[in-house]
């Protein structure tokens, strides 16, 4: 089970999910487990570990209530992802450490089942989201 993983958020997801499916193929001989460009949403393992998670820009600034500043500067590009056992719990710890609380937990069938989430931002401001299935 991948811990950690990187999500790249992008602009034209199109055009970043056949760049990371042909360069993921040549470089690691991986296939994306998931691609579902209706959702903007895309990830590779390897060996069972998460490699890498591509993701619509404005999916993820819906989500957190940045849709209305202006990408890429005031939009994130990339952002920590944490599967944990429980969301709840794992976000007053993280709040306890300093983090900034943009999205409650909530269930988001639509992103997968079973699928719970929340998005917060370390001291620094990047992106984090916590997650689990």
């Amino acid at each position: 089970m991948d811990a950690l993983h990187p999500r790249l958020l992008v602009d034209d997801f199109g055009a970043c999910a056949r760049f990371y499916e042909a360069a993921l193929r040549a470089l690691l001989g991986i296939e994306p487990v998931k691609l579902i460009p209706e959702a903007e949403y895309a990830n590779w393992d390897l060996k069972g570990e998460g490699v890498l998670v591509l993701m619509g820009r404005a999916r993820m600034a819906e989500a957190v209530g940045t849709a209305e500043l202006p990408a890429p500067s005031g939009q994130d590009g990339s952002m920590l992802v944490f599967r944990v056992d429980d969301v709840d719990a794992s976000c007053g710890t993280l709040r306890g450490l300093g983090a900034v609380q943009v999205a409650e937990p909530r269930d988001r069938p639509e992103w997968g089942p079973g699928l719970r989430t929340a998005h917060l931002r370390d001291p620094g401001g990047n992106l984090l989201e916590l997650q689990s299935y």
